[in-house]
């Protein structure tokens, strides 16, 4: 920054005669406002940006467990309820929002979630916001944080959203994006995605703004659940709601500390993701069942369950990833896989394999990533409608080439982590009869539904859709195809 906030001046007399006071540096809220910075002006994201500001904290001697827990909720809180706590802002300024600099902005969003969506007592919270107003952007600009941040307390969270958001029926979107920070393109998506009434789609946007569980998956051969539950012991995990692998840790727990998963036998995976790849390797098929084909495969969560998945059938996996350093990522996750694999860097829209050499093919297409909001609460800011129009291409190009790469009578699985009807029946109805120009492709859907035992709520198929308000899980889309002549 240009004024140099870390410089603090020297000891002198202030007005009234007071002596100068330093600013007070709390770490906690230090590396909060480093991390938001990161996510701002680098486009980060805060899942990858957190854990390495974290883990300097610790070695530092700066943080414990509980100063690490508080760092996590004020970054994950403050992205996820951003649009609520900048339309609380603006009205408590009297400028437009985009003429505040960002770095202020993100104090004041601190400060508001602090006072908002926290415990924490208000005056706590207003002044270690200015606190932190004083060492990150200097003493002139933690003024204007202190009158704004005793504004936003001056009511609590509903009573602001009665404040700032329109009544639901006057607009029932806007309405929906504010209360629940949202997007308003976000919101009319995921509602025609979900259909019915407010009820779903309040209980939905509600999940996103949820914390979610930390899911281990024991890759069958390697490790089990038996043993991941015994080493997280009887108050440290439960087994999963759906899949036969997962394991879900309670609140605080440290993945890498077990064993399995330092050894690459387990690994962290949303059980959403799980299930895609159980359902392929499991979907009906005919005749041999030796080449398994993961076309986008980074940084291969799934690939790794698929690769033990056939090690256990005698099957081969070749994964495929477009990007280098995502390539190097899938083969750290399929290290030590007893059957036989392959990674390489590679284009799926033209592959270099040959067509019609696979028995089962994976494709989980690049897509907007609104399924997982409640793990990139960033995501739903930076994402644009016309953002879909870049992945559109893509994905068609890439489920072509899959059903081309399958034998006839193999089976393809085309997944995303969004359920945006854009990426996703559309997408393989478009493909199934040659839309935009390209010739049909003769594939018959495969009912996903018998594929995922036990689930509930997976609607009338043959396509599946997981909801985080339904089933615990990122909303990842599954289909299935067979291909035909």
């Amino acid at each position: 920054m240009n004024d140099s906030p870390r410089r603090s001046p020297a000891p002198q007399a202030g007005k009234g005669g007071k002596p100068y006071r330093r600013p007070k540096k709390d770490p906690v809220r230090i590396l909060a406002f480093e991390a938001l910075r990161a996510v701002d002006e680098r486009d980060a994201y805060a899942n990858l940006v957190l854990p390495p500001l974290l883990r300097k904290a610790r070695e530092g001697g700066d943080f414990d467990t509980r100063d690490a827990a508080l760092a996590t909720e004020l970054v994950y809180g403050t992205l996820r309820r951003q649009g609520t706590y900048d339309a609380v802002i603006a009205a408590c300024i009297d400028r437009p929002l985009r003429e505040v600099d960002p770095p202020v902005l993100d104090v004041l969003a601190l400060g508001a979630h602090q006072l908002l969506g926290t415990r924490i007592p208000t005056h706590a919270a207003v002044s270690a916001s200015v606190e932190l107003a004083r060492v990150v952007l200097g003493d002139g600009r933690a003024k204007f944080v202190n009158a704004v941040l005793r504004k936003v307390a001056a009511h609590d969270l509903d009573g602001w959203l009665e404040k700032v958001a329109p009544p639901y029926e006057d607009d029932a979107e806007d309405h929906l994006a504010v209360v629940h920070s949202h997007p308003r393109w976000v919101v009319s998506a995921l509602w025609d995605a979900l259909g019915g009434g407010r009820a779903g789609i309040e209980d939905l946007l509600e999940a996103d703004n949820e914390r979610p569980e930390v899911t281990l998956v024991a890759r069958p051969g390697r490790s089990t659940t038996d043993e991941l539950l015994d080493a997280l012991g009887e108050d440290g995990g439960l087994p999963g709601r759906w899949s036969p692998y997962a394991v879900r840790m309670a609140e605080g727990g440290e993945p890498g500390a077990l064993d399995a998963v330092r050894e690459g036998r387990a690994g962290v995976q949303d059980e959403g993701s799980q299930l895609v790849a159980a359902a392929l390797a499991n979907a009906p098929l005919e005749g041999r069942d030796e080449r398994w084909l993961d076309g986008c495969a980074g940084p291969g969560g799934k690939a790794a369950l698929l690769a033990a998945l056939a090690a256990g059938r005698g099957a081969a996996l070749l994964a495929s990833e477009k990007q280098p350093h995502r390539a190097r990522l899938v083969e750290r996750a399929l290290a030590g896989n007893p059957g036989p694999y392959q990674v390489i860097a590679a284009d799926g829209t033209r592959p270099p394999w040959l067509a019609h050499s696979f028995d089962r093919v994976l494709v989980d297409v690049p897509c907007s990533g609104l399924g997982a909001l409640r793990r990139r609460p960033e995501a739903r800011w930076r994402r644009r409608p016309e953002d879909l129009e870049g992945f559109a291409p893509l994905q068609r190009s890439l489920l072509r080439e899959a059903l081309s790469a399958v034998r006839v009578g193999g089976v393809v699985g085309y997944a995303t982590c969004s359920p945006h009807l854009a990426e996703t029946r559309i997408v393989v109805e478009d493909v199934l009869k040659g839309r935009g120009g390209a010739e049909p492709v003769e594939a018959e859907w495969i009912d996903v539904r018998p594929l995922m035992p036990g689930v509930a709520g997976l609607g009338e198929g043959p396509d599946v859709q997981l909801w985080p308000h339904l089933h615990g899980t990122d909303a990842m889309y599954l289909a299935l195809l067979r291909r035909l002549a």
